[in-house]
């Protein structure tokens, strides 16, 4: 049971799985007036960095569900690293139709809701874990500017332009699911090319390290290519942020 090899490859050194910063996930913990104690569930936690650094930073105690066994590795390095890993757990499992043991006060779903079939399903998904009067945090990508073509939403990494919502329309589908939104942080560029452009020198690397494996051909195919789709297409058209809504 495991993500793709090749994800465990590109994003081997990352410590966010998606273009959110550490900057930004402090805004975000600062935000949502995290309590210490507050309980905290994250599906599809990656390597841990925002369980672990809210720990660290507000007192949270919580847990992480994630399916690469790497990344769930590292997290629970990374708590041991910040000090924290009597405050936070992380386990290797299948998040999709994970709920809590007992009622939590957050239930996050930062850059996977694919795990509960999109948007709408995460939503009832996260709401199964959440006492009330809780905050759901969904992570989703929107358009910046809305391709004039499939072709451009493909250069994205998109099946079709009708994938992703702009940012206006993505907020009020919430409302149109039941939730009020009462918090969001959105990645900027700096965070696209931390995300995006950190993975070409572990590319780089790993293929000099390993130019007999059998992914060598695929990984530099990739590296090849990956830069400059990225500053045409996935740089000026995709936009993605963190939303905290309550159900109504």
């Amino acid at each position: 049971m495991d993500i793709p090899r090749i994800f465990n490859i590109t994003e081997s050194v990352h410590r966010i799985h998606n273009p959110m910063t550490a900057d930004k996930l402090a805004t975000l913990g600062a935000a949502l007036r995290l309590e210490p104690g507050a309980r905290v569930l994250d599906l599809g936690s990656g390597s841990g960095e925002m369980l672990c650094t809210w720990a660290r930073d507000h007192g949270i105690v919580g847990t992480g569900v994630d399916l690469s066994r790497l990344f769930t590795e590292q997290a629970k390095r990374r708590a041991v690293e910040l000090g924290v890993a009597d405050k936070v757990e992380f386990i290797h499992a299948d998040a999709a139709g994970h709920v809590s043991a007992e009622p939590v006060d957050v239930a996050a779903c930062v850059g996977a809701t694919w795990i509960a079939g999109g948007v709408g399903g995460c939503i009832e998904l996260l709401s199964r874990s959440l006492r009330s009067g809780g905050i759901m945090l969904i992570g989703e990508p929107y358009w910046r500017q809305r391709p004039a073509t499939d072709e451009i939403a493909r250069g994205c990494l998109a099946h079709a332009v009708s994938d992703f919502l702009v940012l206006p329309e993505l907020v009020a589908s919430f409302g149109a699911l039941g939730c009020d939104v009462v918090e969001m942080v959105l990645a900027d560029q700096d965070g696209w090319d931390r995300y995006e452009a950190a993975k070409w020198l572990t590319m780089r690397r790993w293929l000099d390290a390993n130019p007999d494996d059998e992914l060598a051909g695929e990984v530099r195919a990739m590296l090849t290519s990956e830069p400059e789709r990225y500053a045409t297409y996935t740089r000026d058209y995709l936009g993605w942020g963190v939303f905290a809504l309550m159900k109504r």
